[in-house]
C-alpha cells in the first residue's frame, strides 16, 4: 500500500509510520509542525510540512496524494478542551481540517480513509443500576463534583450506577470542545463515504501511551504527567478519588490496528463506514495507573488523591474490544500492568 498519513511527526503517527514500512509499505508522511505539539522541532526528514486546513488550496497536497492508495489520518489538536476559547482551534485543525482533507482526496480520486477518532465521542460511558437497569445519567453537576460526590447516579432512585464496558453503537454525547471535534470529524467521513461511494474505518482510542509520548504538553496524557511529577520527586496528583475507570492502550497496539485497518479499508468491495473501539480490554482506575506508573519508576511515591476535578470530565468510560477482535482481528498485546511500569522509565518526547 502507499498510505498517506496526516500527523506522521505525532506521537501516535511516528509509531503508525515505523509500524507500515516495517510490514513493507510505503508511507507518505505530512505535518503541520504545530508549535504548541512539537515546539520549535523542525519536521522529520522527508516530511512534508503541510496544513490539513488547506488541503483544497496548496497545490502540495495534490502532488502529495498523487498514486495514493488511502490516507490514515491522524492529525488533530488533542486535549481536554474544556476552555470556551479553545472552540476555535479544535473547529478550525480538526472539524475544516478534516473536511478540507476529504475534499482534496475526492479531487484526486482516492477513496480510502482511516480516520483517528475517540473514546471521547461517548460522553459518559455505559452505566447500569442494580434495580432499573441500564441508565443514561446526565452530566454530573459542579454542585455534587464541589461536595465530593463523583458517582453517577440513577435519575430513577438516586442509587450509585455502577459501569458496564462500552460498543460501538452506544450513544454518542460529546461533553467538550476536543469532543464535540472527534465527532465532527466521523460525521463528515461518513457523508463524504456516501458522496463520493467511498469507504472508512474510524478508530476510536481510547488512553494511548508509550514510548515517544510527549512530555508536559496539552497533548500529554495523565500517565505522562504521573511519570513528570514523579521525576520531579513529587507524588503523582489523582483528581477525585482516584476510581474513574478507564482504558489504556498501548501505542504499539494502536500502531498494529491502524495497520489491520488500512489493510481492511482498502480491500473493501462496497462503500462503507464502520467505528471500532481500539483498546486493551483490561479496565484500570486512574488510582491504580498512577501506582503502576510510581512502581516502574526510581520514584517510588504513593499518589496522592486531591478531590479536585475538572468540568467536562466523564466518571467512567470503557470499551468493549469484541468488535475489533471479530472483523478487524485486532487484540492487544500489552496489559497496562506491564505496559505502565515500563512507561515510567521509556523515553519520552520533549
Amino acid at each position: 500500500m502507499r498510505v498517506l498519513l496526516t500527523g506522521s511527526a505525532g506521537f501516535i503517527g511516528t509509531a503508525i509510520g515505523t509500524q507500515l514500512e516495517r510490514d513493507g509499505h510505503e508511507v507518505v508522511r505530512v505535518d503541520a509542525m504545530l508549535p504548541n505539539a512539537h515546539g520549535a522541532s523542525s519536521a522529520p526528514p522527508g516530511t512534508l510540512q503541510l496544513d490539513v486546513r488547506s488541503a483544497v488550496t496548496d497545490p502540495a497536497w495534490a502532488e502529495a496524494l498523487r498514486g495514493v492508495d488511502v490516507v490514515c489520518h491522524q492529525a488533530a489538536v488533542v486535549g481536554a478542551g474544556v476552555q470556551v476559547a479553545d472552540l476555535p482551534d479544535y473547529a478550525g485543525h480538526n472539524d475544516l481540517g478534516t473536511a478540507a482533507v476529504l475534499a482534496a482526496m475526492h479531487e484526486a480520486d482516492v477513496t480510502r480513509m482511516v480516520l483517528a477518532s475517540s473514546m471521547v465521542v461517548y460522553g459518559e460511558g455505559r452505566y447500569a443500576c442494580p434495580v432499573h437497569g441500564d441508565q443514561q445519567p446526565p452530566p454530573r453537576s459542579l454542585e455534587a463534583l464541589g461536595a465530593g460526590d463523583f458517582e453517577t447516579h440513577c435519575p430513577r432512585c438516586g442509587e450509585t450506577l455502577g459501569w458496564e464496558t462500552v460498543s460501538e453503537d452506544a450513544r454518542l454525547d460529546p461533553r467538550s470542545s476536543y469532543a464535540a471535534s472527534k465527532l465532527a470529524q466521523e460525521h463528515y467521513t461518513s457523508a463524504w463515504v456516501r458522496q463520493a461511494g467511498a469507504s472508512a474505518i474510524a478508530l476510536r482510542y481510547h488512553n494511548v501511551y508509550g514510548p515517544g509520548m510527549p512530555r508536559n504538553t496539552p497533548y500529554s496524557g495523565v500517565a505522562a504527567m504521573f511519570r513528570s511529577s514523579l521525576e520531579q520527586g513529587r507524588a503523582p496528583q489523582v483528581y477525585e478519588d482516584g476510581g474513574q475507570m478507564r482504558d489504556f492502550v498501548h501505542v504499539a497496539d494502536v500502531a498494529r490496528a491502524n495497520v489491520l485497518a488500512l489493510q481492511a479499508v482498502v480491500a473493501a468491495e462496497d462503500e462503507s463506514f464502520a467505528a471500532y473501539n481500539v483498546c486493551s480490554g483490561s479496565p484500570v482506575s486512574i488510582l491504580d495507573v498512577a501506582r503502576e506508573v510510581a512502581a516502574g519508576s526510581d520514584h517510588d511515591l504513593a499518589p496522592e488523591v486531591t478531590g479536585a476535578f475538572r468540568p467536562g470530565d466523564v466518571r467512567h468510560i470503557v470499551a468493549s474490544s469484541a468488535h475489533a477482535a471479530a472483523e478487524l482481528g485486532f487484540t492487544a498485546s500489552v496489559p497496562p500492568e506491564q505496559g505502565l511500569r515500563e512507561f515510567a522509565t521509556a523515553p519520552l518526547r520533549a
